[in-house]
C-alpha cells in the first residue's frame, strides 16, 4: 500500500517550531528497516514542551507500552504510543499512515494548548521547510 503522506512527514524530521507563549513542538522521524516493534519501517518522536523544555504531549514509537486489556491476553509488539500528559507512562497508539499520524498529532497538540490556555500561535520554526 502506498501511503502518499509520508514524503510530508518525513520532511518534519529534525523541525521545531515556537509557540510565542515559550511552548514549542519538536519533531525526529526517519525511515528504519520494518520489524516487529515498527512495522511501518519509522522511527518517530513529535512532542510539545513546557518553556521550560519539559515535555508535556508527545507521540512517539521509542519503546513498546504494556498493552491495554486483559493481562491474560498479550498484546502487539509494536512501540506507536502516545504520552497526554508529563505523567503519562504512555498508551498504545494505532499507527494508520503519515497523514493520520500528523492529524492526530496536531488534533492532540490543539487540545493541549487550550487546556493550557496557550495562544495557538507560533513565532516560528527552526528551518525553512514548511513556510
Amino acid at each position: 500500500m502506498t501511503d502518499y503522506g509520508l514524503e510530508q512527514l518525513l520532511s518534519y524530521n529534525n523541525t521545531s517550531y515556537e509557540f510565542t507563549s515559550g511552548h514549542s513542538l519538536r519533531f525526529v522521524i526517519y525511515q528504519i528497516n520494518p520489524n516487529e516493534e515498527r512495522p511501518h519501517g519509522l522511527y518517530y518522536s513529535f512532542t510539545m514542551h513546557d518553556p521550560e523544555g519539559a515535555r508535556i504531549l508527545g507521540f512517539d514509537n521509542a519503546h513498546p507500552v504494556p498493552h491495554v486489556g486483559s493481562r491474560f491476553i498479550s498484546g502487539p509488539m509494536e512501540a506507536d504510543h502516545w504520552h497526554r500528559d508529563e505523567t503519562d507512562k504512555g498508551r498504545p497508539y494505532k499507527y494508520v499512515d503519515a497523514t493520520t499520524l500528523l492529524v492526530d498529532f496536531f488534533a492532540a497538540v490543539e487540545k493541549k494548548a487550550a487546556e493550557l490556555g496557550i495562544p495557538n500561535d507560533y513565532t516560528g520554526e527552526d528551518d525553512d521547510k514548511h513556510t
